[in-house]
């Protein structure tokens, strides 16, 4: 009976110890799956929340806006919104051309060459705010103040800017802003 009891028991030791081997690979399984599960809940709450966070459509409608400038004859200005902004596009004459150009860029408060503000010599975009204090310079319909340079002036404080949308007497820090433009066609521009 000696010999019978040890091949029991050596039986039962070497069942027990698998039984102990697959507890532990079961705990590994279900800990991996787990954490799989985990890590896929967390990346879909994260898509989720960074796609919550991207912009609405009818917010990206207006980072950019498209303009038809086949009507714009040389020395008119139209004034368009972009962004909550105003922004002038002039179709500059000869003359507004050749004021800008003739500037050394070194003498001016904001220096810049005129060349450098335009994709086309004749159209010229800005953003019309004054870089002062906010304000809407005058100088986009006819009988407007231009102010000493040609260009644009606000009346608030005196800020007078030449025809190239640059700074050149009164308090404003610095030129009115050429916002990111791109010419569609010949006729279309599109801002932003």
């Amino acid at each position: 009976m000696a010999g019978g009891s040890t091949t029991t028991s050596a039986h039962a030791g070497s069942h027990g110890s698998s039984g102990g081997g697959d507890g532990a690979s079961r705990r590994d399984f279900l800990a991996l799956t787990g954490n799989a599960l985990l890590a896929v809940g967390a990346g879909s709450v994260g898509y989720a929340f960074v796609d919550y966070m991207n912009p609405s459509a009818d917010v990206l409608a207006l980072a950019s806006t498209e303009v038809d400038v086949s009507q714009v004859a040389p020395g008119m200005s139209i004034t368009v919104t972009w962004r909550g902004k105003p922004v002038f596009i002039r179709h500059r004459t000869a003359e507004e051309i050749k004021a800008a150009e003739t500037v050394n860029a070194k003498d001016l408060p904001d220096p810049a060459v005129d060349k450098d503000r335009v994709k086309k010599k004749e159209l010229l975009v800005l953003v019309g705010v004054c870089t002062h204090l906010g304000c809407v310079p005058l100088g986009q319909k006819v009988g407007d103040l231009r102010g000493e340079f040609g260009g644009w002036f606000c009346p608030c404080h005196g800020s007078h800017y030449d025809t190239s949308g640059r700074i050149r007497k009164g308090p404003a820090p610095a030129n009115l802003e050429v916002p990111a433009y791109d010419f569609v066609s010949d006729k279309v521009i599109r801002i932003g």
